[in-house]
């Protein structure tokens, strides 16, 4: 059995050990044995959305362990890594290390200036500032010739959108304020409704992805994560919906049996309601 310990250090290689064991060709788990790098990617994305649920949901118990989930793939991975000697997970955490110190001159190399008025003095926004020109640097040092280089294509392609977006804004090419997106956005809906107007349909879904685009645009000038913003969305609609359903069961009908009429007042009765 394994014993559970308190330092954190200890707890760390624990786990290594552990990794390690299930990867063992004699006496390790099979189904560990038979991934690799690409087939535990889908479980990956899916304990980063756990770790986003329990966030939202305020459940640190929960938390607690998604993020030992998610923990466990970032081990699973160096060791893959180990095994095939590119790296291992000291190599992981000792870059991590170095990118944050580099990152965060105002805290671990001040300037005079800084160190006489506290890193107290920057806000936010300058800190924001100050790292991405660092990371601008650090993408010039790799030779890298657009800003919009080494967005990962990955990317759920809202949260795509916003860092192409994000690039672009910090070299200027941007709009000065929210006036303008809106603008922009009644534009590209008004383009849509000529699109689906003349059959178009490739041409009406052109535009439907224009208006998207322009609508994270418009988080991102609010300074919200569109991702967060439709998972708020998400959430309203099946708290509305959920409530429709119960409003119809007490009535002893069902979303079968009614018209859509009858659907839209027990909706209209859940926006009533506050949900």
């Amino acid at each position: 059995m394994v014993k559970a310990i308190s330092n954190t250090g200890d707890a760390m290689q624990q786990l290594l050990d552990i990794m390690a064991q299930l990867r063992n060709p004699e006496g390790g788990c099979p189904w560990d044995l038979k991934q690799d790098f690409r087939s535990i990617l889908p479980h990956t994305l899916e304990e980063a959305y756990e770790v986003a649920d329990a966030i939202e949901s305020d459940d640190r118990m929960q938390l607690r362990d998604e993020l030992g989930d998610l923990l466990f793939q970032v081990v699973f991975y160096c060791q893959l890594a180990r095994e095939e000697g590119s790296f291992e997970f000291a190599d992981v955490a000792q870059t991590m290390s170095d990118k944050l110190i580099r990152r965060h001159p105002h805290v671990f190399s001040p300037s005079a200036d800084e160190a006489e008025l506290g890193t107290s003095a920057l806000d936010a926004d300058q800190v924001l500032q100050k790292w991405e020109a660092i990371k601008q640097a650090e993408r010039d040092a790799k030779h890298q010739h657009s800003v919009l280089d080494d967005v990962p294509n990955a990317l759920p392609a809202m949260q795509r959108s916003a860092k192409l977006q994000k690039r672009a804004a910090n070299v200027g090419f941007d709009w000065p304020d929210v006036t303008p997106v809106l603008a922009n956005m009644a534009e590209e809906l008004e383009e849509i409704e000529q699109a689906f107007a003349s059959g178009d349909k490739d041409h009406t879904l052109e535009e439907l992805g224009d208006l998207m685009f322009a609508c994270v645009n418009m988080a991102r000038h609010l300074k919200q994560d569109p991702e967060q913003v439709m998972r708020a969305a998400n959430a309203k609609f099946e708290r509305r919906f959920r409530f429709l359903e119960t409003q119809l069961v007490e009535a002893g009908e069902s979303l079968e049996s009614v018209d859509l009429e009858r659907m839209e007042a027990g909706w209209k009765a859940a926006k009533v309601a506050g949900l």
